[in-house]
């Protein structure tokens, strides 16, 4: 799947509304090989992109976990942290 699609449940502060459309954007442009579509697919692009974004919202708002809360820093240090060793340091 694509990397730029982040986890989004259970975080705290929860995840917005914008997060997720930007994940189902993400995963439209994935799914279809487009990044920007033509104007004959525009319509169907940009609804499935509301479509998947509905679900989504509706998907994290059932979830239910016992799990405490991520922390949005520590998680992004975490990431920062493997993407070192996996990439090697900036130089």
């Amino acid at each position: 799947m694509c990397r730029n699609i982040k986890m989004l449940f259970n975080f705290d502060p929860p995840v917005t509304p914008e997060e997720v459309r930007a994940a189902s954007l993400q995963y439209v442009r994935k799914i279809s090989g487009f990044t920007k579509p033509s104007k004959a697919n525009e319509a169907a692009f940009h609804q499935a992109i509301d479509e998947v974004t509905r679900v989504s919202l509706h998907l994290l708002a059932s979830l239910e976990t016992n799990a405490p809360p991520r922390n949005r820093e520590e998680e992004a240090a975490k990431a920062k942290a493997r993407s070192a060793t996996r990439f090697g340091a900036p130089a």
